[in-house]
């Protein structure tokens, strides 16, 4: 994909194995993965593969998830974007999920929703995406946080393995 979205502090760029050390530095801290099962990754060959998977989704369904690169750093500090979701979640499948996972020490600062804002604009103005669609962990304040601030709306609680997630939903306002 030559594709690469750019807001006011943030690059959100094609994922590469290059990325892999940074990605790994981030998913092996237990605290980015406290919502999601507590499975950190404990080995970097875990990270490559979810870099193959993401390119993977780019041929596939011209969308996944990208990386985000801090303007004044360089830095990567996370990943956002779209994904074409083909598995069931929450008795849904074949929907667009916007998600986002950031570095623990860039936390706060409002990248998460800068980064979420750019690709809800994306996908709703130029895919133009029908329903955007996501799930947070009901006890993840600050994600479900981000999904309320970017415009989209819980639409009900659901279980997963015992886990109770919110989903969220926003039409395209556009279509």
């Amino acid at each position: 994909m030559d594709l690469i979205l750019e807001t006011d502090r943030l690059f959100l760029r094609e994922m590469k194995i290059s990325d892999a050390e940074a990605l790994f530095e981030m998913d092996r801290n237990p605290n980015v993965h406290q919502y999601l099962w507590n499975k950190p990754v404990n080995d970097i060959s875990e990270v490559y593969a979810t870099i193959e998977s993401v390119q993977k989704q780019y041929i596939q369904n011209n969308i996944g998830r990208f990386v985000i690169i801090l303007k004044e750093s360089q830095e990567l500090i996370g990943w956002a974007g779209l994904k074409f979701n083909t598995e069931m979640v929450n008795n849904k499948i074949n929907f667009f999920d916007i998600g986002y996972r950031l570095d623990e020490k860039f936390w706060g600062k409002g990248y998460a929703s800068e980064a979420s804002f750019a690709w809800l604009d994306y996908g709703f103005n130029t895919i133009k995406i029908p329903l955007m669609e996501a799930a947070a962990h009901t006890d993840n304040i600050a994600s479900n946080r981000i999904l309320q601030k970017i415009g989209l709306e819980m639409t009900e609680t659901y279980l997963e393995d015992g886990v109770s997630w919110n989903w969220y939903e926003l039409e395209n306002p556009n279509l």
